[in-house]
């Protein structure tokens, strides 16, 4: 890892912790990837009208549907986007700065391809290298069978 990134954590919480239950799964839900960006364009880090163009772009790679899409530039650098899919979402927040940018992308269903909007993140923000994880989301099998009401409802 570089120097300008020493603080930035390689892996955060993706190590088995000891006294965690193991549960048994019985359905897929979705698919959850985070994706760390490295030596990013520092201008379309810090350009919240081509995030936005990217991540509506990602969207549509990954075959979803994107419901709405709310970016904020914060000063003196820096964007955070969040896009609401019918499928679930995608995050971004960047670091100009550091050429860095944290990307989250969740969708529901099995139609839906989130390594495919994260391969569009890659190349529209030009990072000389990254880290994909992606994992399963999936019930629990205690509540696999039981049935499920909102908070708050009697």
């Amino acid at each position: 890892m570089s120097e300008a990134f020493a603080r930035f954590h390689p892996n955060p919480g993706w190590t088995a912790q000891a006294n965690q239950p193991q549960v048994a799964i019985t359905d897929t839900v979705g698919k959850h990837c985070i994706l760390e960006l490295y030596g990013c364009d520092h201008a379309r880090l810090n350009d919240e009208d081509f995030l936005r163009s990217a991540i509506t772009n990602a969207a549509l790679r990954a075959g979803a549907t994107l419901l709405n899409l709310i970016t904020h530039r914060f000063e003196p650098q820096g964007v955070t986007g969040l896009a609401l899919l019918a499928e679930s979402h995608i995050s971004i927040h960047t670091w100009p700065e550091s050429g860095y940018a944290a990307v989250d992308v969740f969708t529901c269903g099995d139609h839906t391809m989130p390594e495919s909007a994260c391969q569009v993140l890659v190349e529209e923000l030009k990072a000389h290298s990254h880290l994909l994880k992606s994992f399963r989301r999936e019930t629990p099998s205690q509540i696999a069978e039981t049935e499920r009401e909102p908070c708050g409802l009697t």
